[in-house]
């Protein structure tokens, strides 16, 4: 048999081919390995690519062989990242706010060099985030990747919910009663992981933090409450920058007077497309669509004189209800 242009890159390019055609769902006959390294300009042989295939098994590549009726199939199974692993990379490429969107794209493509063809499609998940979050918390590493492949396959999942009592030790919420919900996002806010769902036991859009939910359990039931998140509620980076605090609530457009500094903070929290409207030299307002909870006005109170709520008016009346809690509170 004649040599290929290439020949010399023999071995390289039969690591690259098991490496992007092949993971533990997919495989590749020796026919289709020739026929690939033809593409390259390689001619091969297939005594040659047994011992080419044995030479990298001893190297340290986990390619397993595995014979159908008369045929066999060769895969790559471990390598250097785990499929989990890599979601968890590109989830932080795209939420880190001081990456450009140039510099994101030309990351992910990286991170999709390090897994399979079929595996990099599954790269593409979105973590929308108000704040980066680092953790080495094993429970939400596997329970971020449960989450992301029931979002890929429609599925419900159930799972169980705890919260911390006085003395540190995990109860679980509704006596261990498991929560049944479709999945429609991954969201980091406050430094904690959240998963955004349709709750079925009311059909409302709640949060529930990752790290305190276990035992997740795929369910053969497709996720319901599609409409909340389609449309103009598609982007959920949208609905992620109206809710505070992670807390639920009924969605208002609410109206802001912001003092000219603030413009930064009201640009950061809601985007650079939020209109501002001159009130005077010194003062601005926008309109901007929140879930109105006491995070919220939390949040306006952080802001001291620098931001007011101006209409509408029941949501004044929270703000004065939470200024006399709070005076009863600390004063009284």
């Amino acid at each position: 048999m004649a040599k290929g242009s290439n020949q010399k890159l023999k071995i390289v390019y039969l690591i690259k081919i098991l490496t992007e055609k092949t993971d533990e769902q997919h495989s590749i006959t020796m026919n289709e390995i020739i026929s690939e390294l033809k593409a390259y300009g390689v001619n091969a042989e297939r005594k040659s690519l047994y011992n080419d295939i044995e030479n990298l098994r001893q190297y340290g590549l986990d390619i397993v062989g595995e014979q159908h009726d008369r045929t066999y199939y060769y895969y790559l199974v471990s390598r250097q990242f785990e499929l989990a692993e890599l979601k968890l990379l590109v989830d932080s490429v795209q939420s880190a706010k001081f990456i450009t969107e140039r510099k994101t794209n030309q990351l992910i493509k990286k991170i999709e060099g390090l897994a399979s063809k079929y595996q990099a499609s599954q790269l593409q998940h979105q973590v929308y985030v108000s704040q980066r979050v680092k953790t080495t918390n094993e429970k939400i590493y596997y329970n971020v990747d449960k989450i992301h492949t029931a979002i890929d396959r429609n599925s419900m999942i159930s799972f169980q919910y705890f919260q911390w009592n006085v003395k540190k030790e995990m109860v679980l919420r509704k006596d261990g009663e498991p929560y049944i919900v479709s999945p429609w996002a991954l969201t980091w806010d406050d430094e904690n992981y959240y998963m955004v769902a349709i709750d079925s036991s009311d059909e409302k859009v709640k949060h529930f933090r990752v790290d305190k939910m276990l035992n997740i359990e795929f369910l053969d039931k497709p996720r319901l409450g599609g409409e909340k998140f389609s449309g103009q509620n598609a982007d959920v980076g949208l609905y992620a920058k109206k809710v505070f605090g992670m807390f639920s609530g009924k969605e208002e457009i609410v109206k802001l007077e912001c003092k000219n500094e603030m413009a930064g903070v009201i640009i950061d929290r809601f985007g650079k497309d939020t209109m501002f409207i001159p009130k005077d030299d010194e003062h601005f307002t926008a309109n901007v669509k929140v879930i109105v909870s006491n995070q919220f006005i939390s949040w306006i109170f952080s802001l001291g004189d620098g931001v007011k709520i101006v209409e509408p008016e029941d949501i004044l009346e929270k703000v004065k209800t939470e200024v006399e809690r709070l005076s009863k509170q600390y004063f009284e």
